[in-house]
């Protein structure tokens, strides 16, 4: 779905790409099922189902951010196996649990930093037109 405003735009796409998401070696996401975010003047976001990350590795944090473009931001931590073994890395996933109107296939989706996590795409990405 598109979401224009002031020459800035949002377009979501849901698809079947295989996305894997690792931090420090851990494979802490797998989904086929992510959406796929173009904004203007921001790199593609993959938006995964919570079904399809390891929300054990995660807590949440304090940190809220809004976007004008999809709504407020809810951040989660990466504390890694119960074992201790991890460093931290505060706020390396994201999402909106309740976005604005135009953006709301992401709801509840989570979306990982790319410089925090390596977010490794498979296949053919879909068009930012939905078609």
């Amino acid at each position: 779905m598109t979401k224009p405003r002031a020459g800035h735009t949002v377009v979501t796409v849901p698809s079947t790409q295989t996305v894997t998401v690792e931090i420090d070696g851990r494979v802490v996401a797998r989904s086929n099922r992510p959406v796929v975010l173009y904004e203007t003047g921001l790199p593609v976001r993959y938006y995964l189902p919570p079904d399809d990350v390891d929300l054990e590795l995660f807590e949440p944090s304090a940190t809220r951010t809004t976007c004008p473009f999809k709504g407020e931001a809810s951040y989660w931590t990466y504390r890694g196996p119960a074992d201790g073994t991890a460093e931290p890395r505060p706020d390396v996933v994201w999402a909106y649990a309740d976005p604005i109107d135009g953006v709301t296939d992401v709801a509840g989706h989570l979306s990982f930093y790319d410089n925090a996590a390596r977010v490794v795409v498979e296949g053919e990405p879909p068009a930012p037109s939905g078609g």
